[in-house]
């Protein structure tokens, strides 16, 4: 076939600071996906889209073609209405385990196709295959008969949704273009467009544990990403959330496990608790439904009869003991005082280096392996007690993850309280 434009000449157009046409667009993402353009070639564009930015109009193209490039589900046909959250990922980031099953307790179907971790972030998908027997991967007829009797559905995204963006994540991955904003921006919304869902809301993480460290920087991305949604025609709202403090009191797949747990059956820490109905509140409102309070309905104990139907339809044993490390090390407390501070990244390194994440996609990760805190910032500590213990099974491991801890907490007199919801974007 004749090729309607070549890369080079979309290269050079996006290189010198044009405006690529829809038609370049359209192309250059099917021409990749063909494999007519080369990995090479979407290097130096995704390097030119990096240096030079895209317009809203660009971006909201790219996110289309990238959406034509495989196949959309369709959930009109369900009883009831959509609503769908993304994370762009932290450290203790359990979120997802106790709000599809809280929303779906509410009458809102969750369709919530979910990734695994990669470096010091834990990707949903682990944490969930702690559990004996759950398993990831759905048929669409599957994925559309859980949606409709139990209202919720945390799985792998089919290879057939947005192929081309399979190819450029990797690609990305290691060309040093994984901070482009519109590639970000379109990379996510081209997955969560084409699942099908009526509303969307994103939490877009902050600080140091976080994908964006900055706030200005947190805040194009999700105006970005809501502009994408809204063109789309799903409604969508971001919430900026803190991630300089890592969330709840675990980090590593069945000790978060654990913890969702206990928020669905009206425990667990209290920051978990608030952005899970936070986030539980957007996504009802996007779906229509404001007359039900999610607050309520964790602590009646619904969501949790919604979490056990969801586990067991993915052939999970909901009531089974979940996998603990063979060893634990614990650290003590060097001084009495406040703990002032808990660092994010030191404690999600410390989680990967202990094998609880992966270094690269494919490796295998450890159930039971992670980072479980005694305080949180704020909490007074006592000199000599245990104010974190980590979880592995192989004890050759402690040494590199301790090594991610130096530094990464502080001991003072006060504490300065941050809140955890920082803006909402619309």
């Amino acid at each position: 076939m004749t090729e309607a434009h070549d890369a080079i000449e979309v290269i050079v157009a996006k290189r010198d600071g044009g405006t690529l046409t829809d038609s370049q667009i359209d192309w250059v993402i099917d021409a990749y996906t063909r494999g007519v353009v080369r990995d090479e070639q979407m290097s130096a564009l995704a390097m030119a889209i990096l240096l030079n930015g895209m317009s809203r109009h660009e971006i909201s193209r790219w996110t289309g073609a990238m959406i034509a490039s495989g196949e959309t589900l369709d959930l009109s046909g369900l009883s009831r209405p959509t609503s769908d959250k993304h994370s762009t990922g932290g450290v203790g980031d359990k979120i997802t385990l106790p709000l599809a099953p809280l929303v779906a307790a509410c009458g809102v179907a969750v369709p919530q196709l979910s990734g695994r971790g990669l470096g010091h972030t834990g990707g949903t998908l682990d944490k969930l295959e702690s559990i004996p027997g759950w398993r990831a991967n759905l048929s669409n007829e599957e994925f559309h008969a859980q949606l409709e009797s139990v209202g919720a559905v945390v799985c792998a995204a089919g290879s057939g949704l947005a192929p081309a963006d399979k190819k450029l994540y990797a690609l990305r991955d290691v060309t040093g273009t994984v901070e482009a904003i519109p590639l970000i921006a379109s990379s996510i919304m081209s997955k969560k467009i084409a699942e099908g869902s009526g509303a969307l809301v994103l939490d877009v993480k902050v600080g140091t544990g976080a994908f964006m460290k900055e706030l200005d920087k947190a805040r194009e991305l999700a105006e970005t990403m809501v502009a994408l949604g809204t063109d789309a025609g799903t409604r969508t709202v971001a919430l900026l959330t803190d991630m300089s403090t890592p969330l709840g009191l675990t980090a590593g797949n069945a000790l978060e496990v654990r913890e969702s747990v206990e928020v669905l059956a009206g425990g667990g820490p209290a920051d978990v608790v608030e952005l899970t109905v936070a986030l539980a509140t957007e996504m009802l409102a996007g779906a229509g439904v404001t007359d039900v309070d999610p607050a309520e309905v964790l602590a009646s104990g619904r969501a949790m009869d919604t979490w056990k139907a969801m586990i067991a339809a993915q052939g999970g044993d909901p009531d089974a003991p979940l996998p603990t490390a063979r060893e634990t090390h614990v650290v003590t407390a060097p001084s009495s005082g406040v703990l002032a501070r808990l660092d994010a990244m030191a404690v999600g390194m410390a989680a990967w280096r202990l094998g609880a994440g992966r270094a690269a996609l494919g490796d295998a990760v450890q159930a039971g392996a992670g980072v479980e805190w005694h305080a949180r910032p704020g909490d007074a500590v006592s000199e000599g007690a245990p104010l974190l213990t980590l979880h592995t099974d192989e004890p050759a491991r402690f040494e590199r993850a301790l090594e991610s801890l130096e530094g990464g907490f502080d001991i003072g007199s006060a504490y300065e309280p941050t809140p955890l919801i920082l803006e909402r974007v619309d």
